[in-house]
């Protein structure tokens, strides 16, 4: 019988994969692939090389908390509040490049172009250890800003390239995760170097100039093995025809496609026109409010409670703990039980109450101090949550290059009004930060609660509709969610 898709001729209108299966017969008479088999093969071919991206991503940019109890501000002369300025320099430059970087993204192979930018940003942060004045630090912000700015959007894309819905959010959790262990990681070295330093009064290079030196080093060789070792996109990796036949057929059911290098204004048009885009925006602002304030200034928060700065580096590590239970169990929940707005709720609300306690303990109650700075950590938790709904509601490639670039503005957003909560005038107590966290939070949600009450009146109004007659192959014809109207959207 003739289809639809047979009259589809232009290779710009239709996913990258649509040609791959068009010709092919059930995927079960085909091969013997053992499907299980191979998504454990694709796991160890992506998972390790993007969870190091993103815990050098995170890791990278965080760098300079640590920096800046380890002599940084008094060593480069840093004026004051310049602190808060070299977070917000790196956010601008992150919100400006974002949808460069999207456009990028959609017109080169996603994997190279990564490794090039995890290279580029690895050289600036090697060059961080010659800066000795404020000026140079601004800069190397600024353009660690531009080439960091690839890494979450080539991740989110990536992970909707090779695995199901349902697979999605756990997998987005495991290279999520870079942001957990990373602080640790990051907090340990610093202490070893300090303690370096203080056995070696002479020696010519600051502890916090060896730290942005090895960290830059490691991330300039990451971004060589992603170069190197990340295959772009199913159909052209390293697996054999038939595996690449199934990696591919395997997604039928998303309805979301694998990639199209056309852009599509129609579909850029309808992503602004979602009312859910702009909820899901609101919802990533105001949760990256206080997530900025506490990645940028966590050291300083705990070193301001009374600890030196040998105390203070290792009072991180909790956090890193909370922060790492919460991503784990957060997508783990949220993938299992459909359940993404529940889960960021659940997320949410423990740094609620860790910012009440530590806008409103007395100041001599340092264990319930620690104990609210520790919580606050779970909000960063509900990011990846916000990463897989994207990857699952968003259909048409363009739309989901659209909607990651708008998620990580408003991500930036977020986090360049999160350190200017923290002003130099409410040090050391900073309350009017601390309960800026309660407050933003509590509106997110509200939010939350209202994007789970659009989804769910959609999705009725679809079932009551019922099943509409579609071509062959159309889960690979880069058709939006809008447009398809056999999609139903996940909560």
């Amino acid at each position: 019988m003739d289809t639809k898709a047979d009259i589809v001729v232009d290779a710009r209108d239709v996913d990258e994969a649509f040609y791959a299966v068009k010709h092919q017969k059930e995927v079960g008479e085909t091969t013997n692939v053992d499907e299980k088999r191979l998504l454990r093969r694709i796991d160890l071919k992506l998972m390790p090389l993007m969870f190091m991206c993103y815990f050098l991503q995170y890791s990278d940019k965080t760098l300079i908390n640590y920096a800046a109890v380890m002599g940084l501000i008094e060593d480069t002369n840093m004026p004051d509040n310049g602190f808060s300025h070299l977070a917000i320099a790196f956010y601008c430059s992150f919100l400006f490049f974002e949808p460069i970087q999207a456009f990028c993204l959609q017109r080169f192979p996603i994997a190279k172009w990564l490794g090039a930018n995890v290279i580029c940003w690895g050289i600036v942060l090697c060059m961080n250890c010659v800066a000795r004045s404020y000026a140079p630090l601004v800069v190397l912000r600024v353009l660690l800003g531009v080439f960091e700015s690839a890494t979450a959007p080539s991740l989110n894309l990536m992970t909707t390239m090779w695995y199901k819905r349902h697979e999605q959010t756990l997998r987005t959790g495991y290279w999520y995760q870079g942001t957990s262990i990373g602080p640790a990681v990051s907090s340990l070295i610093a202490y070893g170097f300090v303690h370096w330093a203080a056995s070696s009064p002479d020696a010519n290079f600051k502890p916090w100039q060896v730290l942005f030196l090895l960290y830059g080093l490691i991330t300039i060789v990451t971004g060589i093995l992603v170069l190197l070792f990340l295959p772009d996109n199913p159909m052209k990796s390293r697996f054999s025809h038939d595996e690449k036949i199934v990696a591919v057929e395997r997604l039928r059911e998303n309805q979301t496609g694998i990639e199209n290098k056309h852009f599509k204004w129609a579909q850029f048009r309808e992503t602004l026109a979602d009312p859910r885009t702009w909820i899901l925006s609101m919802i990533v602002v105001s949760t990256n409010i206080p997530n900025g304030a506490v990645s940028s200034f966590s050291s300083i928060i705990i070193e301001n409670f009374g600890y030196n700065q040998y105390q203070t580096l290792l009072l991180n590590l909790p956090s890193a703990a909370v922060a790492f239970v919460a991503v784990l169990l957060g997508t783990w929940w949220a993938g299992r039980y459909n359940a993404r707005g529940i889960a960021i709720i659940a997320l949410v609300t423990p740094t609620i109450i860790g910012g009440a306690l530590m806008a409103w303990l007395p100041p001599d109650n340092k264990a319930g101090l620690l104990i609210g700075n520790y919580l606050t950590n779970t909000v960063g938790a509900s990011l990846p949550l916000m990463y897989s709904w994207i990857g699952a509601n968003y259909s048409g490639h363009t739309k989901k290059v659209t909607m990651n670039a708008i998620v990580l503005m408003s991500f930036c957003v977020g986090n360049v009004i999160g350190p200017e909560t923290f002003q130099a005038k409410s040090a050391p107590a900073y309350i009017p930060a601390k309960i800026t966290i309660v407050a933003v939070l509590s509106v997110a949600i509200l939010l939350v609660l209202l994007l789970d009450y659009l989804i769910i009146r959609e999705n009725k109004k679809r079932d009551q509709a019922g099943l509409v007659d579609m071509p062959a192959n159309y889960e690979f014809m880069d058709l939006t969610d809008k447009e398809n109207r056999n999609f139903r959207y996940l909560l």
